[in-house]
């Protein structure tokens, strides 16, 4: 499994640009899993639901499962440190491509996703691992490439060979 992330600052579009860029692999042939790190109080449960009444009663993980999905839920007992990218992949089953959205810390190859717009920094300027940016614009002084935030095939052209998926992509007609 190929893992490939996505950075940048909030408001970016990292989320908008995962969205469209599944459909595009998807139809080169490529399996795509994601992680998305997010902020600590979001919950996918909901009060009234059993599974949100199992969690509340005690239980450390719940898994939800029916037709069409499964999901698993786990708890984080008091003071238990949140758990790394390593230790959240393995809970994943295999696919070609893994998109990483956040963990921007992590020392992962990332495609930063940057809008000049938001007056923040490049974070390419810090991060090595940063290899291509993808933004609304030209920046100047760039070392690594720059794509257009719009041109997804471009885009996903650039994840496929960077990843080494050029063998399991096909061609799209």
């Amino acid at each position: 499994m190929k893992l490939l992330g996505l950075a940048g600052w909030s408001g970016s579009g990292k989320t908008t640009l995962v969205r469209a860029l599944l459909p595009e692999l998807g139809r080169r042939g490529l399996t795509v899993s994601t992680i998305k790190h997010a902020h600590h109080s979001f919950d996918v449960d909901q009060p009234g639901k059993d599974s949100y009444e199992h969690r509340r009663a005690g239980a450390r993980e719940v898994l939800v499962s029916s037709a069409k999905r499964w999901a698993l839920m786990h708890e984080h007992g008091a003071g238990e440190p949140e758990p790394t990218l390593e230790e959240l992949i393995p809970h994943l089953g295999p696919v070609d491509l893994l998109l990483v959205e956040g963990f921007k810390a992590h020392r992962h190859d990332k495609l930063e996703v940057y809008r000049a717009s938001l007056g923040k920094p490049l974070l390419c300027r810090e991060d090595a691992a940063v290899v291509a940016v993808v933004s609304d614009g030209p920046i100047a002084g760039l070392a690594i490439p720059r794509l257009d935030i719009n041109d997804i095939t471009a885009i996903a052209d650039f994840i496929v060979a960077h990843c080494g998926l050029g063998e399991l992509a096909r061609g799209v007609a």
